[in-house]
């Protein structure tokens, strides 16, 4: 899968009541914390044992989550979607695209940063310099 919304059937909505522990999980992403290479949706990382999620059952770890509440992630910064959790009340209504075929665990696939490319090759093009240049010695 690569994080895009043509892999997924429709939404679908998860009410979840916050227990003791919140509502059972943990989130990454947003406009300035990309987990997905040119997304900035939010995603689930951590389903919390005995959490309300994981109660639940539908929402799995590596899915994104489209909205809180009828309030749209997509462009928000990481910090103020944690807030918009916070401050959600005691239930909460998350919109998830659909799983296809009933499957779950919708783990995105990880494409490295192209920053991190760059460097990648700048470290083999000083390795071949490298190595010319201790063969010419």
């Amino acid at each position: 899968m690569n994080g895009s919304l043509d892999t997924y059937s429709k939404e679908e909505t998860i009410k979840l009541k916050r227990g003791p522990a919140g509502l059972g999980f943990n989130i990454v992403g947003g406009v300035d914390q990309q987990y997905v290479y040119n997304d900035s949706g939010i995603y689930v990382s951590k389903i919390k044992e005995d959490g309300a999620a994981a109660q639940d059952g539908r929402l799995q770890e590596g899915d994104k989550i489209i909205s809180i509440n009828g309030s749209q992630l997509e462009g928000r910064s990481h910090r103020a979607v944690v807030d918009l959790f916070r401050t959600a009340g005691e239930e909460v209504e998350l919109c998830v695209p659909g799983h296809m075929n009933g499957s779950s665990g919708s783990e995105p696939e990880h494409q490295p940063p192209v920053l991190f490319l760059g460097i990648l090759g700048v470290l083999g093009a000083a390795a071949v310099l490298l190595y010319i240049y201790k063969r010419h010695i």
